[in-house]
C-alpha cells in the first residue's frame, strides 16, 4: 500500500511539473481574461446615467415607467470550476499515449490555471454511472488531491453512459458554473442533458481522440476487441473496403458529435493524443476572447 500511495504521489508531481510552463506561460493569463467576470450576482435596477452600457438595459421597466434603467451586478470574487471525467475503457486507447493520459494534463493545466486565480475546483469521475464526486474547493492542496484521485481511479465499470452523467451532473450542481466535460463522447444519446446543463452552466467539451480509432493502418488480420463490451472481431486491415467503411462510419459519428456540440453552442478543444496540447488550447482561447469582445 505504502509503495502505491508513492507511486501515486510520483505520478501526480510528474503532472504538476509538466503543466507548469504551460500554465505560466500561456493558459493563466487567458483563463482569466476568458472566464473572470462571467460569475455575477443581480445587484439592484438603477436609473440610467451616460457610458453606462446600453446593453444592461433592463427594457421592461424602462417601458414601464418610460424613462431607462440599467441593471447592475456584482461580480463574484471566484467561480466554481468543475471537471467531468469520462474513465471509461476506451480512455486506455492510445497509439503513443493513453486518451486518459493526455486528459488528465490537460485537466491539471485549467485546474492549476483556476486556482491561480482563486477559483473553487471540483470533479465528476464516471463511466456507465458517477463514481465519484469531489465538491468544489479551493487551493493547490485540493488541485494535488483531485489528480491523484484521476490517477489512482479504478472504475467499477468498463462502458459509457454520458447522458446519464450529464444529468447526475444538472441535479448536483446548483449555482452556475463552468464546466468542462472531458471525453471522447462515444456515447449514446445524450443532447437532452446537455441542453438543459448548457441553459444553466457554461459548458465546454474536451474531446479526447486517437488518429488510429478513425483510420485502420494496414496491418493485415488483426482481433480486435470492444474495451467497453469485450466483444471479439477478427477483421483483414489489408482490405481497402473494409478501411473505407470503417473511416466512414467513425466520421459520421463526428458529424453527430459536432452537430450535437455545435447546436448547443457548446465550445469545443479538440486533442490528440499524439500531438501537443498547447495549439488546441490556444486555439480555444482566442475564439473565446472574440465572444467575450463582442
Amino acid at each position: 500500500m505504502m509503495q502505491k500511495t508513492k507511486e501515486i504521489i510520483k505520478q501526480v508531481k510528474k503532472i504538476e511539473i509538466t503543466t507548469k510552463h504551460l500554465v505560466e506561460g500561456l493558459v493563466s493569463g487567458d483563463y482569466i481574461s476568458v472566464f473572470k467576470g462571467q460569475g455575477i450576482e443581480f445587484s439592484e435596477i438603477r436609473d440610467y446615467r451616460p457610458g453606462d452600457d446600453i446593453r444592461a438595459i433592463d427594457w421592461k421597466v424602462t417601458a414601464r415607467f418610460n424613462h431607462p434603467f440599467i441593471k447592475e451586478f456584482i461580480e463574484e470574487r471566484d467561480l466554481r470550476v468543475y471537471f467531468v471525467f469520462d474513465y471509461s475503457a476506451s480512455g486506455s486507447f492510445g497509439n503513443f499515449v493513453e486518451k486518459r493520459r493526455k486528459a488528465i494534463e490537460l485537466c491539471a493545466t485549467l485546474m492549476f490555471s483556476a486556482i491561480r486565480n482563486n477559483d473553487n475546483v471540483g470533479l465528476f469521475i464516471f463511466t456507465d454511472g458517477v463514481e465519484k464526486y469531489i465538491p468544489a474547493r479551493k487551493g493547490r492542496r485540493h488541485v494535488l488531491k483531485i489528480l491523484s484521485n484521476l490517477v489512482s481511479h479504478k472504475p467499477a465499470s468498463k462502458k459509457t453512459d454520458l447522458e446519464n452523467a450529464l444529468s447526475f451532473v444538472s441535479k448536483v450542481i446548483k449555482k452556475r458554473s463552468i464546466i468542462f466535460v472531458i471525453s471522447d463522447f462515444y456515447s449514446e444519446e445524450f443532447e437532452r442533458p446537455l441542453t438543459i446543463l448548457k441553459n444553466r452552466h457554461d459548458v465546454i467539451a474536451v474531446k479526447v481522440n486517437d488518429a488510429r480509432e478513425n483510420n485502420f493502418p494496414d496491418v493485415g488480420l488483426i482481433q480486435l476487441e470492444d474495451e467497453e463490451t469485450g466483444d471479439q472481431i477478427l477483421v483483414d486491415t489489408s482490405d481497402p473496403v473494409f478501411r473505407k467503411n470503417y473511416a466512414n462510419i467513425m466520421a459520421k459519428e463526428d458529424r453527430r458529435i459536432k452537430k450535437i456540440l455545435k447546436k448547443n453552442r457548446v465550445d469545443t478543444v479538440s486533442i490528440f493524443t499524439d500531438e501537443a496540447y498547447d495549439t488546441p488550447l490556444r486555439k480555444f482561447f482566442k475564439t473565446r476572447k472574440r465572444k467575450v469582445l463582442s
